[in-house]
Protein backbone atom coordinates (compact mmCIF):
# COMPACT_ATOMS: atom_id res chain seq x y z
CA UNK A 1 0.00 0.00 0.00
CA UNK A 2 1.27 3.64 -0.79
CA UNK A 3 1.25 6.24 1.66
CA UNK A 4 0.45 9.36 -0.69
CA UNK A 5 1.19 12.15 1.38
CA UNK A 6 4.54 13.70 0.90
CA UNK A 7 5.57 15.42 3.91
CA UNK A 8 8.83 17.00 2.80
CA UNK A 9 8.18 19.20 -0.08
CA UNK A 10 11.07 21.04 -1.03
CA UNK A 11 12.63 20.37 2.19
CA UNK A 12 16.01 22.08 2.84
CA UNK A 13 16.61 22.00 -1.29
CA UNK A 14 14.08 25.33 -1.70
CA UNK A 15 14.30 26.90 -5.12
CA UNK A 16 16.44 29.80 -6.31
CA UNK A 17 13.16 31.96 -6.87
CA UNK A 18 13.27 35.29 -8.37
CA UNK A 19 10.42 37.29 -8.54
CA UNK A 20 9.59 40.04 -10.98
CA UNK A 21 11.48 43.00 -10.29
CA UNK A 22 13.61 40.64 -8.20
CA UNK A 23 10.73 41.29 -5.34
CA UNK A 24 11.37 39.59 -1.97
CA UNK A 25 7.80 38.54 -1.66
CA UNK A 26 4.70 38.00 -3.63
CA UNK A 27 1.67 38.52 -1.90
CA UNK A 28 -1.71 37.21 -3.50
CA UNK A 29 -5.05 38.58 -2.35
CA UNK A 30 -8.12 36.52 -2.97
CA UNK A 31 -11.76 37.50 -2.60
CA UNK A 32 -14.10 34.22 -1.96
CA UNK A 33 -17.40 35.30 -4.23
CA UNK A 34 -19.58 32.91 -2.37
CA UNK A 35 -23.08 34.33 -2.10
CA UNK A 36 -25.66 33.13 -3.90
CA UNK A 37 -23.81 30.15 -4.06
CA UNK A 38 -24.31 28.55 -0.44
CA UNK A 39 -26.73 26.41 0.88
CA UNK A 40 -30.36 27.01 1.03
CA UNK A 41 -33.88 25.45 0.05
CA UNK A 42 -34.24 27.72 -2.67
CA UNK A 43 -31.36 26.51 -4.15
CA UNK A 44 -32.27 23.16 -4.12
CA UNK A 45 -30.37 21.79 -1.09
CA UNK A 46 -32.17 20.13 2.09
CA UNK A 47 -31.18 22.85 4.76
CA UNK A 48 -29.83 25.94 5.55
CA UNK A 49 -25.57 27.18 5.21
CA UNK A 50 -24.27 26.92 8.41
CA UNK A 51 -20.43 27.93 7.78
CA UNK A 52 -18.09 30.80 8.13
CA UNK A 53 -20.81 33.65 9.39
CA UNK A 54 -21.37 36.04 12.42
CA UNK A 55 -23.47 33.27 13.57
CA UNK A 56 -20.53 30.95 14.78
CA UNK A 57 -21.59 27.25 15.94
CA UNK A 58 -24.70 27.72 13.25
CA UNK A 59 -26.16 24.98 13.16
CA UNK A 60 -28.15 24.06 9.55
CA UNK A 61 -32.00 24.07 9.63
CA UNK A 62 -33.10 21.10 7.61
CA UNK A 63 -36.29 21.23 5.32
CA UNK A 64 -36.54 25.33 6.41
CA UNK A 65 -35.10 28.73 5.08
CA UNK A 66 -32.35 30.57 8.15
CA UNK A 67 -33.78 34.12 6.66
CA UNK A 68 -30.19 35.31 8.97
CA UNK A 69 -28.31 33.62 8.11
CA UNK A 70 -28.97 34.05 3.91
CA UNK A 71 -29.41 38.14 5.49
CA UNK A 72 -25.40 37.65 6.39
CA UNK A 73 -24.85 36.36 3.11
CA UNK A 74 -26.41 38.97 1.18
CA UNK A 75 -24.56 41.49 2.70
CA UNK A 76 -21.70 40.44 1.04
CA UNK A 77 -22.90 40.88 -2.48
CA UNK A 78 -25.01 43.76 -1.44
CA UNK A 79 -22.63 45.54 0.20
CA UNK A 80 -19.11 43.59 1.06
CA UNK A 81 -18.56 43.19 -2.53
CA UNK A 82 -18.37 47.02 -3.52
CA UNK A 83 -16.63 47.93 -0.60
CA UNK A 84 -13.59 45.62 -1.19
CA UNK A 85 -13.43 46.34 -5.05
CA UNK A 86 -13.42 50.26 -4.45
CA UNK A 87 -10.77 49.87 -2.01
CA UNK A 88 -8.77 47.50 -4.33
CA UNK A 89 -9.33 49.74 -7.30
CA UNK A 90 -8.25 52.87 -5.95
CA UNK A 91 -5.28 51.58 -4.47
CA UNK A 92 -4.36 49.56 -7.69
CA UNK A 93 -4.25 45.83 -6.28
CA UNK A 94 -4.86 43.03 -8.55
CA UNK A 95 -6.95 40.25 -7.56
CA UNK A 96 -7.68 37.09 -7.67
CA UNK A 97 -11.84 36.05 -7.09
CA UNK A 98 -12.43 32.69 -6.02
CA UNK A 99 -16.01 32.67 -8.26
CA UNK A 100 -18.70 29.66 -6.92
CA UNK A 101 -20.64 28.90 -10.14
CA UNK A 102 -24.09 29.56 -9.20
CA UNK A 103 -22.92 32.74 -6.77
CA UNK A 104 -21.66 33.99 -10.34
CA UNK A 105 -24.38 33.14 -12.29
CA UNK A 106 -26.47 35.02 -9.80
CA UNK A 107 -24.15 37.80 -9.81
CA UNK A 108 -24.07 39.30 -13.62
CA UNK A 109 -22.99 43.21 -12.56
CA UNK A 110 -20.20 41.88 -9.44
CA UNK A 111 -18.94 39.81 -12.50
CA UNK A 112 -18.85 42.87 -14.92
CA UNK A 113 -17.22 44.68 -12.69
CA UNK A 114 -14.79 41.84 -11.43
CA UNK A 115 -14.08 41.96 -15.74
CA UNK A 116 -13.77 45.46 -15.99
CA UNK A 117 -11.42 45.62 -12.98
CA UNK A 118 -8.93 43.13 -15.00
CA UNK A 119 -9.56 40.55 -11.96
CA UNK A 120 -8.98 36.87 -12.49
CA UNK A 121 -11.65 34.69 -11.81
CA UNK A 122 -10.72 31.27 -10.72
CA UNK A 123 -13.35 28.37 -9.98
CA UNK A 124 -14.34 27.74 -6.54
CA UNK A 125 -16.71 24.97 -7.66
CA UNK A 126 -20.30 24.35 -8.33
CA UNK A 127 -21.99 25.49 -5.48
CA UNK A 128 -20.83 26.61 -2.12
CA UNK A 129 -21.91 23.31 -0.01
CA UNK A 130 -19.18 20.25 1.88
CA UNK A 131 -18.70 17.85 -0.42
CA UNK A 132 -17.03 15.25 1.89
CA UNK A 133 -19.54 12.68 1.10
CA UNK A 134 -19.72 12.59 -2.59
CA UNK A 135 -18.77 9.61 -4.76
CA UNK A 136 -15.58 10.38 -7.62
CA UNK A 137 -19.04 9.87 -9.76
CA UNK A 138 -20.90 12.68 -8.70
CA UNK A 139 -17.84 14.81 -7.90
CA UNK A 140 -16.74 14.90 -11.61
CA UNK A 141 -20.00 15.92 -12.46
CA UNK A 142 -20.27 19.19 -10.58
CA UNK A 143 -16.46 19.81 -11.37
CA UNK A 144 -17.29 19.67 -15.05
CA UNK A 145 -20.88 21.56 -14.23
CA UNK A 146 -18.55 24.10 -12.56
CA UNK A 147 -16.39 24.71 -15.39
CA UNK A 148 -19.73 24.88 -17.55
CA UNK A 149 -21.47 27.66 -15.85
CA UNK A 150 -18.36 29.25 -15.24
CA UNK A 151 -17.66 30.31 -18.68
CA UNK A 152 -21.69 31.00 -19.17
CA UNK A 153 -21.16 33.51 -16.32
CA UNK A 154 -18.06 35.43 -17.15
CA UNK A 155 -17.41 34.51 -21.04
CA UNK A 156 -14.42 32.39 -20.60
CA UNK A 157 -13.21 28.83 -18.88
CA UNK A 158 -11.52 29.26 -15.69
CA UNK A 159 -7.77 29.00 -15.28
CA UNK A 160 -7.67 28.31 -11.95
CA UNK A 161 -9.75 26.04 -9.46
CA UNK A 162 -10.23 25.93 -5.78
CA UNK A 163 -13.28 24.25 -4.07
CA UNK A 164 -12.26 24.72 -0.50
CA UNK A 165 -14.60 22.06 0.79
CA UNK A 166 -13.19 19.52 -0.75
CA UNK A 167 -12.59 15.75 -0.52
CA UNK A 168 -9.87 13.52 -1.05
CA UNK A 169 -10.40 12.92 -4.95
CA UNK A 170 -11.25 16.63 -5.65
CA UNK A 171 -7.05 17.76 -7.11
CA UNK A 172 -6.90 14.37 -8.71
CA UNK A 173 -10.07 14.98 -10.44
CA UNK A 174 -9.82 18.40 -11.57
CA UNK A 175 -5.58 17.46 -12.92
CA UNK A 176 -7.45 14.55 -14.85
CA UNK A 177 -9.55 17.47 -17.18
CA UNK A 178 -5.92 18.83 -17.97
CA UNK A 179 -7.55 22.36 -18.56
CA UNK A 180 -6.32 24.56 -15.20
CA UNK A 181 -3.28 26.08 -14.91
CA UNK A 182 -3.16 25.54 -11.17
CA UNK A 183 -4.94 24.05 -8.38
CA UNK A 184 -4.73 25.87 -5.07
CA UNK A 185 -6.60 22.75 -2.96
CA UNK A 186 -3.65 22.86 -0.61
CA UNK A 187 -2.22 24.48 2.69
CA UNK A 188 1.39 22.75 2.89
CA UNK A 189 3.54 25.07 0.99
CA UNK A 190 4.65 28.95 0.69
CA UNK A 191 6.11 28.77 -2.61
CA UNK A 192 4.01 26.38 -6.01
CA UNK A 193 5.48 23.11 -7.05
CA UNK A 194 4.17 20.18 -9.36
CA UNK A 195 2.48 17.14 -8.25
CA UNK A 196 3.53 14.66 -10.68
CA UNK A 197 1.76 11.55 -9.08
CA UNK A 198 -0.56 11.71 -12.05
CA UNK A 199 -0.60 11.47 -15.74
CA UNK A 200 -0.65 15.23 -16.17
CA UNK A 201 1.60 17.25 -14.37
CA UNK A 202 0.07 19.61 -12.44
CA UNK A 203 1.06 23.12 -10.66
CA UNK A 204 -0.13 23.07 -7.29
CA UNK A 205 -0.43 27.15 -5.65
CA UNK A 206 -1.31 26.37 -2.22
CA UNK A 207 -3.73 28.27 -0.03
CA UNK A 208 -4.15 29.85 3.12
CA UNK A 209 -6.40 29.52 6.23
CA UNK A 210 -4.29 30.96 8.65
CA UNK A 211 -4.08 34.31 6.59
CA UNK A 212 -7.41 34.53 5.61
CA UNK A 213 -11.16 36.47 7.52
CA UNK A 214 -12.54 33.46 7.94
CA UNK A 215 -11.05 33.12 11.32
CA UNK A 216 -13.60 36.12 11.84
CA UNK A 217 -16.02 33.67 11.47
CA UNK A 218 -14.49 30.56 13.93
CA UNK A 219 -13.47 29.85 17.37
CA UNK A 220 -10.37 30.63 18.79
CA UNK A 221 -9.85 33.52 15.29
CA UNK A 222 -10.08 37.40 15.05
CA UNK A 223 -12.12 39.20 17.49
CA UNK A 224 -11.12 42.82 16.34
CA UNK A 225 -9.70 44.54 13.03
CA UNK A 226 -6.38 45.23 14.31
CA UNK A 227 -5.84 41.28 15.41
CA UNK A 228 -5.97 40.44 11.85
CA UNK A 229 -4.07 43.58 10.59
CA UNK A 230 -1.17 42.23 13.12
CA UNK A 231 -1.20 39.04 11.97
CA UNK A 232 -1.00 39.95 8.25
CA UNK A 233 1.92 42.01 9.35
CA UNK A 234 4.03 39.67 11.20
CA UNK A 235 3.65 37.10 8.11
CA UNK A 236 4.23 39.67 5.70
CA UNK A 237 7.36 40.48 7.81
CA UNK A 238 8.97 37.19 8.24
CA UNK A 239 8.23 36.22 4.86
CA UNK A 240 9.99 39.55 3.73
CA UNK A 241 12.40 38.81 5.51
CA UNK A 242 13.26 35.38 4.16
CA UNK A 243 13.14 36.67 0.54
CA UNK A 244 15.87 39.71 1.73
CA UNK A 245 18.15 36.57 2.76
CA UNK A 246 17.76 34.82 -0.49
CA UNK A 247 14.49 33.09 -0.24
CA UNK A 248 11.57 34.70 -1.13
CA UNK A 249 7.92 33.24 -0.80
CA UNK A 250 4.24 33.99 -1.43
CA UNK A 251 2.04 35.10 0.85
CA UNK A 252 -1.52 34.13 0.20
CA UNK A 253 -4.23 36.35 2.15
CA UNK A 254 -8.26 35.09 1.96
CA UNK A 255 -11.29 37.58 2.14
CA UNK A 256 -14.71 36.55 1.75
CA UNK A 257 -17.40 39.54 1.19
CA UNK A 258 -19.16 39.35 4.10
CA UNK A 259 -16.45 38.63 6.88
CA UNK A 260 -13.60 41.44 5.28
CA UNK A 261 -15.96 43.19 3.39
CA UNK A 262 -17.73 44.98 7.00
CA UNK A 263 -16.49 48.19 7.76
CA UNK A 264 -14.89 47.09 11.17
CA UNK A 265 -12.73 44.65 9.39
CA UNK A 266 -11.92 46.19 5.99
CA UNK A 267 -9.70 48.63 7.93
CA UNK A 268 -7.62 45.82 8.99
CA UNK A 269 -6.91 45.32 4.69
CA UNK A 270 -6.84 48.87 4.34
CA UNK A 271 -3.92 49.35 6.83
CA UNK A 272 -1.99 46.41 5.83
CA UNK A 273 -1.91 47.21 2.35
CA UNK A 274 -0.78 50.77 3.59
CA UNK A 275 2.22 48.99 5.74
CA UNK A 276 3.16 46.97 2.74
CA UNK A 277 3.07 49.98 -0.22
CA UNK A 278 6.26 51.27 2.10
CA UNK A 279 8.25 48.44 0.79
CA UNK A 280 9.77 48.78 -2.92
CA UNK A 281 10.52 44.92 -3.50
CA UNK A 282 6.75 43.35 -3.27
CA UNK A 283 5.46 42.02 -6.62
CA UNK A 284 1.22 42.28 -5.62
CA UNK A 285 0.31 39.57 -8.30
CA UNK A 286 -3.14 37.45 -9.66
CA UNK A 287 -2.67 33.89 -8.82
CA UNK A 288 -2.85 33.41 -12.71
CA UNK A 289 0.47 35.54 -12.87
CA UNK A 290 2.36 33.74 -10.15
CA UNK A 291 1.33 30.30 -12.25
CA UNK A 292 2.57 32.09 -15.72
CA UNK A 293 5.60 32.95 -14.07
CA UNK A 294 6.38 29.35 -12.12
CA UNK A 295 5.84 27.53 -15.80
CA UNK A 296 8.34 29.54 -17.22
CA UNK A 297 11.38 29.33 -14.77
CA UNK A 298 10.22 26.84 -12.79
CA UNK A 299 8.86 24.46 -15.82
CA UNK A 300 7.95 20.66 -14.47
CA UNK A 301 11.05 18.21 -14.91
CA UNK A 302 10.23 14.31 -14.34
CA UNK A 303 12.28 13.24 -11.55
CA UNK A 304 15.12 10.84 -12.62
CA UNK A 305 14.30 8.40 -9.65
CA UNK A 306 10.73 8.09 -8.65
CA UNK A 307 10.44 5.48 -5.86
CA UNK A 308 6.76 6.25 -5.34
CA UNK A 309 5.71 5.49 -9.41
CA UNK A 310 7.84 1.77 -8.83
CA UNK A 311 6.16 -1.65 -9.09
CA UNK A 312 7.41 -3.44 -6.09
CA UNK A 313 9.10 -5.48 -9.00
CA UNK A 314 11.35 -2.60 -10.01
CA UNK A 315 11.66 -1.00 -6.52
CA UNK A 316 13.66 -4.28 -5.25
CA UNK A 317 15.52 -4.16 -8.37
CA UNK A 318 16.72 -0.96 -7.54
CA UNK A 319 17.18 -0.78 -3.91
CA UNK A 320 17.19 -4.53 -3.40
CA UNK A 321 21.03 -4.64 -2.53
CA UNK A 322 21.75 -0.99 -1.11
CA UNK A 323 22.15 -3.29 1.96
CA UNK A 324 23.99 -6.14 0.85
CA UNK A 325 22.19 -9.05 0.05
CA UNK A 326 19.36 -7.66 1.87
CA UNK A 327 16.85 -7.17 -0.04
CA UNK A 328 14.01 -7.80 2.93
CA UNK A 329 15.14 -4.46 4.02
CA UNK A 330 14.26 -2.60 0.67
CA UNK A 331 10.62 -5.32 0.57
CA UNK A 332 9.77 -4.04 3.98
CA UNK A 333 10.48 -0.58 3.12
CA UNK A 334 7.89 -0.95 -0.04
CA UNK A 335 5.19 -2.96 2.29
CA UNK A 336 5.41 -0.20 4.72
CA UNK A 337 4.39 2.15 1.99
CA UNK A 338 6.13 4.25 -0.27
CA UNK A 339 5.16 7.75 -0.09
CA UNK A 340 6.37 10.95 -2.44
CA UNK A 341 8.60 12.07 -0.58
CA UNK A 342 11.11 9.10 -1.53
CA UNK A 343 12.36 11.61 -4.89
CA UNK A 344 14.68 12.32 -2.15
CA UNK A 345 17.88 10.10 -1.51
CA UNK A 346 17.97 10.95 1.68
CA UNK A 347 14.45 10.15 3.02
CA UNK A 348 14.42 7.29 1.39
CA UNK A 349 17.77 6.32 3.03
CA UNK A 350 15.81 7.66 6.52
CA UNK A 351 13.07 5.20 5.67
CA UNK A 352 15.32 2.03 4.80
CA UNK A 353 17.14 2.42 7.68
CA UNK A 354 14.18 2.54 9.80
CA UNK A 355 13.45 -1.41 8.75
CA UNK A 356 16.89 -2.12 9.36
CA UNK A 357 16.73 -0.51 13.07
CA UNK A 358 13.35 -2.14 13.93
CA UNK A 359 14.82 -5.90 12.64
CA UNK A 360 16.35 -7.90 15.85
CA UNK A 361 19.64 -8.17 16.43
CA UNK A 362 19.98 -11.86 15.31
CA UNK A 363 18.65 -9.83 11.90
CA UNK A 364 21.10 -7.50 12.07
CA UNK A 365 24.25 -10.10 12.33
CA UNK A 366 22.81 -11.67 9.53
CA UNK A 367 23.48 -8.42 7.32
CA UNK A 368 26.65 -8.05 8.85
CA UNK A 369 27.66 -11.30 7.83
CA UNK A 370 26.59 -10.85 4.43
CA UNK A 371 29.22 -8.02 4.01
CA UNK A 372 32.92 -9.36 2.65
CA UNK A 373 35.75 -8.94 4.12
CA UNK A 374 38.11 -5.59 3.48
CA UNK A 375 40.89 -6.73 0.74
CA UNK A 376 40.04 -9.81 0.17
CA UNK A 377 43.11 -10.10 -2.24
CA UNK A 378 43.69 -13.75 -3.85
CA UNK A 379 42.70 -15.86 -0.76
CA UNK A 380 38.95 -15.53 -0.87
CA UNK A 381 36.63 -15.67 -4.28
CA UNK A 382 36.07 -12.17 -4.97
CA UNK A 383 32.52 -12.71 -7.05
CA UNK A 384 30.74 -13.18 -3.47
CA UNK A 385 30.94 -9.13 -3.46
CA UNK A 386 27.97 -6.84 -5.06
CA UNK A 387 28.79 -4.64 -7.91
CA UNK A 388 28.78 -1.60 -5.18
CA UNK A 389 31.29 -3.42 -2.78
CA UNK A 390 33.76 -4.08 -5.97
CA UNK A 391 33.55 -0.90 -6.67
CA UNK A 392 34.04 0.57 -3.17
CA UNK A 393 36.89 -1.19 -2.20
CA UNK A 394 38.58 -0.32 -5.79
CA UNK A 395 38.37 3.55 -5.47
CA UNK A 396 39.61 3.17 -1.80
CA UNK A 397 42.56 1.09 -3.31
CA UNK A 398 41.83 -2.25 -1.44
CA UNK A 399 42.52 -4.23 -4.25
CA UNK A 400 45.77 -3.38 -5.09
CA UNK A 401 47.41 -3.65 -2.04
CA UNK A 402 51.06 -3.91 -1.02
CA UNK A 403 51.96 -7.26 -0.04
CA UNK A 404 52.64 -6.16 3.61
CA UNK A 405 49.56 -4.52 3.60
CA UNK A 406 47.50 -7.39 2.32
CA UNK A 407 48.54 -9.41 5.33
CA UNK A 408 48.00 -7.23 7.97
CA UNK A 409 44.43 -7.08 6.47
CA UNK A 410 44.63 -10.65 6.57
CA UNK A 411 45.68 -10.78 9.86
CA UNK A 412 43.07 -8.28 11.17
CA UNK A 413 40.21 -9.79 9.33
CA UNK A 414 40.99 -13.22 11.11
CA UNK A 415 41.21 -11.30 14.41
CA UNK A 416 38.38 -9.15 14.27
CA UNK A 417 35.95 -12.18 13.07
CA UNK A 418 37.12 -14.83 15.61
CA UNK A 419 36.56 -12.02 18.05
CA UNK A 420 33.22 -10.42 17.29
CA UNK A 421 31.91 -13.16 15.26
CA UNK A 422 31.39 -10.69 11.65
CA UNK A 423 33.65 -9.41 9.30
CA UNK A 424 35.18 -5.62 9.90
CA UNK A 425 32.56 -3.11 8.32
CA UNK A 426 33.51 0.44 7.63
CA UNK A 427 32.15 2.70 4.90
CA UNK A 428 35.36 3.15 2.86
CA UNK A 429 33.80 6.29 1.15
CA UNK A 430 36.02 9.16 1.36
CA UNK A 431 38.98 7.23 2.81
CA UNK A 432 42.19 6.27 1.43
CA UNK A 433 43.71 2.74 3.13
CA UNK A 434 45.73 3.84 5.22
CA UNK A 435 43.16 5.95 7.37
CA UNK A 436 40.98 2.56 7.19
CA UNK A 437 44.22 0.40 8.67
CA UNK A 438 44.03 2.47 11.23
CA UNK A 439 40.37 2.74 11.87
CA UNK A 440 40.37 -1.46 11.90
CA UNK A 441 43.02 -1.75 14.51
CA UNK A 442 41.22 0.82 16.96
CA UNK A 443 37.91 -0.68 16.81
CA UNK A 444 39.58 -4.33 17.17
CA UNK A 445 39.23 -3.11 20.82
CA UNK A 446 35.91 -2.70 21.07
CA UNK A 447 33.52 -4.25 23.36
CA UNK A 448 31.64 -7.01 21.19
CA UNK A 449 28.41 -4.42 22.02
CA UNK A 450 29.97 -1.22 20.89
CA UNK A 451 31.34 -2.68 17.87
CA UNK A 452 27.68 -4.26 16.97
CA UNK A 453 27.10 -0.63 16.75
CA UNK A 454 29.53 0.61 14.59
CA UNK A 455 29.15 -2.13 12.24
CA UNK A 456 25.25 -1.32 12.03
CA UNK A 457 25.73 2.83 11.97
CA UNK A 458 28.34 1.51 9.32
CA UNK A 459 26.25 -0.53 7.46
CA UNK A 460 23.52 2.41 7.38
CA UNK A 461 26.31 4.42 5.84
CA UNK A 462 26.97 2.62 3.11
CA UNK A 463 23.74 2.07 2.18
CA UNK A 464 23.18 5.90 2.55
CA UNK A 465 26.53 6.53 -0.02
CA UNK A 466 24.95 4.06 -2.41
CA UNK A 467 21.09 5.21 -2.65
CA UNK A 468 23.00 8.79 -3.37
CA UNK A 469 24.85 7.12 -6.15
CA UNK A 470 21.39 5.42 -8.06
CA UNK A 471 20.06 8.96 -7.53
CA UNK A 472 23.09 10.83 -8.98
CA UNK A 473 25.18 8.11 -10.92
Amino acid sequence: MKYPRDLLGYGQNLPKVTWPNSAKIAIQFVINYEEGGENCLLHGDPSSEAFLSEIVGAEPWIGKRHFNMESIYEYGARRGFWRLHDFFTKARIPITVYGVATALVRSPVQVSAMLKANWEIASHGYKWIEYKNFSKKKERNYIQKAVKFHKAATGSKPRGWYLGRCTENTVSLVSELGCFDYISDAYDDDLPYWNSAKKNPQLIIPYTLDANDMRFATTQGFNSWNQFYDYLKGTFDILYNEGKQGNPKMMSIGLHCRLAGRPGRTKAIQEFVNYVKKFKDVWFAKRIEIANHWKKYHPYKPTKISPYEMSKKEFLRVFGNVFEHSAWVAEKTYRRGLNPSMKNADALHGFMCLEFRLASDSEKLKVLNLHPDLALGKIQKINRLTNSSKNEQKKAGLTSLTEKEQNDFNELNFNYKKKFKFPFIISVKGKNRSQILRQFKMRLNNSKQLEFENACNEVEKIAGFRIQEIFNP
